[in-house]
């Protein structure tokens, strides 16, 4: 049967399990709008510029596991698109990215809204292509689908000229994209080697990041955790993406600070570290010691990728591998090898961090009970308002780094570790559409976006999106009118002006945004509110609300001091 381009794609994606298809399209992507007014096999999600629609296939993605495709409008389209692109790559999401390109036989004529978009989407892609053969094109998606899904994971972008979209073909080969399991693991020996290192260590901890969430490791972790009884910290907040282990654990060591000089206080108490799924390290401003991890400290190492194996650092026992699977085999080793005495220290230790961790919660609670009531209420008496309405099945996604500090886990508030998603990336704009995505991939789970008022306008648009297709995410916005986070950095870096206050274009004000205005105008119902109290009544409100809510929260606007992580 002869079968367009644009048929064969879409038949392929159905064939790899594909639902969503988030875009914006233009002239060179009318051929998939007209086939899918046919096609009933796909949801179409309009967004109405290229950051939400990429925000929003990557929080699908991370949230439903399965692959996020991306339909963008030629070179303006995907340039639009490409600080999204950036945090998904830094993700490490599975996106096929596609764009149409102009029609092959105006190309020597240079047309309006063509150009080499390959070369553009390459460095942030693990493939890059163009498809120009009609006959090429099931082999270049089935490539591309198999490609992003396979560890390391990642986006791929596929260029699609018009007319090849529209050619059709009746010798095609639809045969199925098939994802090799990823199931792989490590070395023997490695794994013999790191069980010895870890056993004899005399106070071990563990360093784990989003890769293990990704990898549905979070049981296996917690094993290893308790073998050992070693406390288990998370990436820093520059690149804190998903939650690898129960943030109510007693093992559980919260985040990293930001900073270098901190990272190396943290760690200095250890002689050994595993690290597992997460990147060593990716940092933000250059402070010295600028070697978060201490001299004497060994590392062990396990990730699926092998770039991120001693990339930064000597590792005393590397292992390639599954995440899943390398920590199963360790908790294994780990029972057979530890001697009596050892199993006795690990207990030992276990309740020694247990009884710690206990102390540092209920300080840090007390500390926020303790705080005179205030308007505009202080950053920590706001996320307390959300802690304590939190549902335990709920879902958090978080773009304000300066409001949000971890306290939702340091407070022990986030009771599912699949729920949670931080900014990893940091290209603005990727909160609102990736809590909307997620709450497409989710929707018996609601949905939290914490999102600064600074970062919600890169990518508003999504708002209309989430009224028209009736996504009921809830989104709060602690409101302090100001590029926070670029404060907090200006004084890290030391700068002459920046510590008489002097800085210039860093606040949202005169006129600061009437954001409820705003948003009501997209058809999303919204509030603001200015008191603890009221903003926990409106989000327990809004999480049995069928329809996307906003909700604008003024938080005090002082220059903050150091961000408290863990």
């Amino acid at each position: 049967m002869s079968v367009s381009g644009i048929e064969a794609f879409l038949e392929l994606l159905h064939s790899a399990g594909v639902r969503y298809i988030f875009g914006n399209p233009g002239t060179t992507e009318l051929p998939l709008n007209d086939a899918l007014a046919a096609d009933t096999r796909f949801d179409y999600i309009l967004g109405l510029q290229e950051v939400p629609v990429m925000a929003m296939a990557d929080g699908y993605a991370m949230a439903s596991g399965q692959l996020g495709v991306v339909n963008l409008h030629a070179c303006c389209g995907l340039g639009n698109a490409m600080g999204m692109l950036y945090n998904a790559y830094r993700e490490g999401t599975p996106l096929l990215v596609t764009a149409g390109q102009q029609d092959r036989r105006l190309k020597s004529e240079e047309p309006i809204l063509a150009g080499d978009m390959v070369s553009v989407a390459r460095p942030w892609t693990k493939w890059s292509v163009e498809v120009n053969r009609i006959e090429d094109l099931p082999n270049t998606i089935r490539r591309a689908i198999q490609t992003a899904r396979t560890p390391p994971t990642g986006p791929v972008f596929v260029s699609m000229p018009v007319d090849l979209q529209m050619e059709t073909s009746d010798a095609l080969d639809l045969t199925p994209a098939r994802v090799p399991d990823r199931g792989v693991r490590p070395p023997s020996g490695a794994l013999r080697e790191a069980a010895e290192r870890l056993a004899s260590a005399r106070a071990p901890a563990i360093l784990a990041g989003s890769r293990v969430t990704e990898a549905q490791a979070e049981r296996q972790l917690v094993a290893v955790a308790e073998r050992l009884g070693a406390p288990v910290y998370f990436e820093p907040g520059t690149t804190h993406g998903r939650l690898p282990f129960p943030c109510d654990h007693p093992l559980c060591g919260q985040g990293l600070p930001l900073w270098s000089p901190e990272i190396v206080e943290r760690l200095t108490a250890f002689d050994v570290l595993l690290v597992v799924g997460m990147d060593l390290f990716r940092l933000y401003i250059h402070r010295e010691p600028s070697r978060p991890i201490p001299p004497h400290v060994r590392l062990v190492q396990l990730d699926e990728d092998p770039w991120q194996l001693g990339k930064n650092y000597p590792l005393d026992v590397a292992m390639v591998g599954d995440t899943r699977t390398g920590l199963t085999l360790l908790a294994d080793e780990l029972g057979a090898r530890m001697t009596s005495q050892q199993q006795s220290a690990a207990r030992e230790r276990s309740s020694q961090w247990a009884a710690r961790h206990a102390r540092t919660r209920a300080a840090l609670q007390q500390s926020i009970a303790d705080e005179p009531a205030r308007q505009p209420m202080s950053a920590r008496q706001f996320m307390h308002a959300l802690a304590r309405v939190l549902p335990e099945n709920a879902a958090v996604v978080e773009e304000a780094v300066t409001t949000t500090g971890t306290l939702l886990e340091r407070l022990g508030a986030l009771k599912n570790t699949t729920g949670y998603f931080g900014h990893r990336g940091w290209a603005l704009g990727w909160g609102l559409g990736c809590a909307l995505g997620a709450q497409l991939a989710w929707p018996h789970r609601r949905v939290l976006g914490i999102l600064g008022e600074g970062s919600i306008m890169y990518g508003i648009q999504g708002l209309w999106s989430a009224a028209h297709y009736s996504i009921p995410a809830t989104i709060v916005v602690p409101n302090n009118a100001q590029y926070q986070i670029l404060k907090v950095c200006a004084q890290q870096l030391g700068l002459r002006h920046a510590a008489q206050d002097r800085l210039v274009a860093l606040d949202v004000r005169q006129p600061e945004i009437d954001l409820v205005t705003l948003v009501t105008a997209m058809g999303v119902d919204a509030c603001r509110v200015e008191d603890p109290d009221s903003l926990s009544d409106a989000v327990r409100r809004s999480l049995n609300n069928e329809r996307p809510t906003l909700i604008d929260v003024p938080i005090e606007r002082r220059r903050p001091g150091a961000l408290a992580y863990g």
